[in-house]
């Protein structure tokens, strides 16, 4: 298949990309700062979600079956105690902005510029990385990012009932904790030991896609959680 990953840098990002073209999809990876070792992926800044709209577009043309969205910023010290939603200033308001810019407004118009080319294909597939910070109740006071995060998933929710004459599959992963320190490079007990059972591995996360990838046309997964296992939230 022909897999197009937003947000594929770094982390759990560069971990798919990988992880991907080793089980034989083609890949391009749209990031903004492209990996020297990428050349032919594409450069785009999402906090500028019409003019990347385009030139990931531009880039791409109709070759594409899958899309993966797995962008998501958050705010400073956000998942620490210092962690404060009343911070004043101009600052943390462009901050905010940045935020919901970048991870609800141009998943909108990215999505809406892509949609055509891929429902053209035979099995066209979007899998979007959300987060267990989007799902109710998930105990994080994090609000502009959690706010995002609920607003991917329903992106994911109207984009499905939008095109499911068109056989569109749409799946949501709310990740826990992920270790991105270390990637596929790292033997998976290794990467798994970090945390001691509070984060998640990317291994993990790419063996899920791949089977994602490896479904008929007759299904689809709606909506995986994926939590550690010491994830006292869960």
């Amino acid at each position: 298949m022909s897999v197009v990953i937003i947000g594929a840098s770094r982390g759990l990002g560069r971990a798919l990309a990988t992880g991907l073209a080793d089980a034989g999809h083609t890949v391009v990876g749209v990031a903004r700062t492209i990996p020297e070792s990428e050349p032919a992926w594409i450069a785009a800044d999402l906090a500028r979600p019409s003019e990347a709209a385009e030139r990931i577009a531009a880039g791409i043309g109709d070759d594409v079956d899958t899309i993966i969205w797995n962008v998501g910023i958050w705010e400073r010290q956000a998942f620490t105690d210092a962690y404060d939603f009343t911070a004043a200033g101009e600052a943390h308001d462009a901050e905010v902005e940045t935020l919901i810019t970048t991870n609800v407004t141009a998943a909108v118009i990215v999505l809406r510029r892509l949609l055509p080319a891929l429902l053209r294909q035979d099995r066209p597939r979007v899998i979007i990385t959300g987060s267990t910070s989007g799902l109710a109740g998930s105990g994080r006071p994090e609000v502009a990012f959690g706010a995002s995060k609920h607003a991917i998933h329903g992106i994911a929710d109207a984009l499905r009932e939008g095109y499911r004459a068109d056989r569109l599959a749409v799946t949501t992963m709310q990740l826990g904790y992920l270790n991105t320190e270390d990637g596929l490079d790292v033997p998976e007990l290794d990467a798994a030991a970090r945390g001691a059972g509070t984060l998640i591995p990317v291994h993990d996360v790419v063996k899920i896609v791949r089977t994602l990838l490896e479904l008929s046309p007759a299904a689809f997964v709606r909506d995986l959680t994926l939590p550690a296992i010491l994830d006292e939230r869960f």
